[in-house]
């Protein structure tokens, strides 16, 4: 499993789009979070990152599609991936191995914003005086959120030999289950059941784990979440015909 990882860590690391794609998040965060007017911290008045942790989930959706998107595919067009099958890893090795390599992809791109954590800790009035627990909060949900994300991504990939399908088949479903399920119970048409159908979605255990608080709800829901997906990507790897 490990030589999967290393594989895909290098593999994403020695092309073009890698840094095209973690440079284009990094610039968004950076111009949201302290350039844009209305939303920026100055303009905020609030020594917080409320505005990273707001736009980050809906940059994730992009930026995890594209790292995601050639996981399964290109092996599959290449041809690649008769190579790793047979090597003495199992499905579900192979499925781990470039799951992980997503996440670590992922936390080389959040790494990058702690600088502005730690510039936050400075501006606060006095120095220091930021709500570090529910910022450091939002970065494990953060971290959370992206392994959904990753797991779909994978989903996404496994499903289509052609990348640019996984991206767009990735990004619906990581919008689908981020916002959708906030929007149906928005309509209140469910009555008591809008909050069951709210929490059924990620963005509601994502603001939770941000608040600070670490519930096992939470953390059952992204497990399982996770679980799910790769399984089913273990289901349909297992019926390859390549």
């Amino acid at each position: 499993m490990f030589v999967i990882i290393q594989k895909e860590v290098r593999s994403f690391l020695s092309s073009f789009i890698a840094y095209v794609v973690m440079l284009v998040f990094l610039i968004a965060t950076g111009l949201f979070t302290w350039v844009l007017p209305d939303v920026n911290v100055f303009d905020m008045g609030y020594a917080n990152l409320d505005t990273l942790f707001n736009m980050a989930p809906w940059l994730f959706i992009f930026l995890i599609s594209a790292i995601t998107m050639k996981s399964f595919s290109e092996e599959k067009k290449t041809g690649t991936i008769e190579i790793i099958t047979t090597r003495p890893l199992s499905d579900m090795q192979i499925i781990l191995g470039k799951y992980f390599a997503g996440l670590i992809l992922v936390l080389f791109t959040i790494l990058p914003t702690l600088v502005y954590f730690y510039t936050i800790i400075k501006l606060g009035a006095p120095e220091g005086n930021a709500d570090t627990g529910a910022i450091m909060g939002s970065y494990l949900g953060l971290f959370f959120l992206s392994s959904c994300f990753v797991a779909i991504g994978l989903f996404a990939s496994v499903i289509s030999d052609n990348q640019i399908v996984s991206f767009i088949v990735s990004m619906f479903l990581c919008y689908l289950f981020y916002n959708l399920f906030d929007l149906i119970a928005d309509f209140k048409l469910l009555g008591s059941l809008d909050s069951i159908v709210s929490s059924l979605g990620i963005n509601a255990h994502y603001l939770s784990i941000s608040r600070g608080v670490l519930d096992s709800r939470d953390l059952l829901y992204f497990i399982g979440f996770d679980v799910v997906f790769l399984y089913a990507c273990k289901l349909v790897f297992g019926t390859r015909k390549w």
